[in-house]
């Protein structure tokens, strides 16, 4: 199936600006806001933030943070504000207008708006309930032409936590290196793994371009800091193509992230054992409700449970209206008897949502 609609917003945002929050808030798949005070920033640090820098292309100093973590030279990495304008801009430094790109289905939907907003011709792959929505790279090779410009995946997969193993990623690259395509990685979610993250999609080969950020995994949303990973031609084409767009990035962000980069493992310390307490929770309520089928994520902050029976929107709406607690709607992911559950907030809070998110799965019985 292909579409040529442009889309010329995204819909998903649209909603997740004005409609996600409630009370007990299950909508949200970034970690616990870190707060500023525990980052333990000293006075002398502090003493030595500037508003504004020369210019160039990046911040040094956080050019060879990002390098370090990702074991790549610096001039792979472009710095962007958050993964959503990475992606943006990895996208539109790969496609044309009427090029062919091939995206999984479901997918974060602002990846369909951002495709369609550059006049691509979009084709999907699917990624199955059935299959633990594992890539099959048998799926990719069915719906791959000599046309097709750009692959675009996340892992871990939006919506549902699952992983694609650096194999499969090896057999995407293959195809996509023989009709001389790239594949873009979103890896945002990949970061929750802390200890023991697989590395960057990127050194499977430069058909790979990646994207990622400290938003979802680390609770440091506010820094916008964001970059994406591509061979050094691409990532100085990228670099200018951001001149339309960013210009220069917010100085104090930048500097504000080379310190929390300095402190990334306390940070991952916290977030990885509040991550772990809350998946025993998720599980523990999956475990007790036989209307709900879900694939469990070992990984990542988001669960897709899929309704067994009744009307899933009027289950959100029951839930939003009554019992003040939010979850996104599966038609944003074009599967509309699930829905997205985000575990990565206070464990309180979780777990008065899953209480009530059980008492309105009653209610509609």
């Amino acid at each position: 199936m292909s579409t040529s609609v442009r889309m010329m917003s995204s819909d998903y945002m649209h909603w997740a600006k004005t409609r996600s929050s409630a009370r007990f808030n299950l909508a949200v798949s970034g970690m616990l806001d870190f707060p500023f005070s525990d980052l333990q920033i000293d006075t002398e640090e502090l003493k030595n933030l500037e508003l504004t820098r020369g210019g160039g292309y990046g911040y040094m100093p956080l050019q060879e943070a990002l390098a370090k973590r990702l074991g790549v030279g610096t001039d792979s990495i472009v710095a962007a504000t958050g993964t959503s304008l990475a992606n943006h801009l990895a996208m539109a430094a790969l496609v044309e207008p009427g090029d062919e790109v091939l995206i999984e289905r479901p997918t974060y939907e602002p990846l369909l708006a951002v495709a369609s907003y550059l006049g691509a011709t979009i084709k999907r792959f699917d990624r199955r309930f059935d299959d633990d929505f594992k890539i099959l790279p048998e799926e990719v090779e069915r719906s791959i032409t000599s046309r097709t410009r750009l692959i675009a995946i996340t892992n871990l997969h939006n919506p549902t936590s699952a992983l694609t193993d650096q194999e499969t990623l090896r057999e995407i690259g293959e195809l996509a290196r023989g009709v001389h395509a790239h594949v873009l990685v979103d890896e945002v979610y990949l970061e929750t793994f802390f200890d023991g993250r697989p590395q960057t999609a990127f050194h499977l080969g430069d058909e790979f371009v990646v994207t990622s950020s400290l938003t979802k995994a680390f609770g440091l949303s506010g820094l916008r800091c964001g970059w994406i990973v591509a061979a050094p031609d691409l990532a100085e084409k990228i670099w200018r193509l951001n001149d339309l767009f960013g210009v220069m990035a917010a100085h104090p962000a930048e500097q504000l992230s080379v310190m929390a980069m300095k402190r990334i493992d306390q940070i991952s310390a916290r977030m990885g054992s509040l991550l772990e307490k809350n998946r025993e929770l998720v599980n523990r309520f999956l475990d007790s409700r036989s209307d709900l089928e879900a694939v469990r994520p070992q990984y990542g902050t988001i669960v897709f449970p899929r309704l067994k029976r009744g009307n899933t929107e009027k289950l959100i709406e029951l839930l939003r209206v009554k019992y003040e607690t939010s979850v996104v709607p599966g038609r944003f992911f074009e599967m509309p008897n699930h829905f997205r559950l985000g575990f990565s907030g206070r464990t309180e809070i979780l777990r008065e949502g899953l209480e009530r998110l059980g008492a309105a799965l009653n209610e509609l019985v």
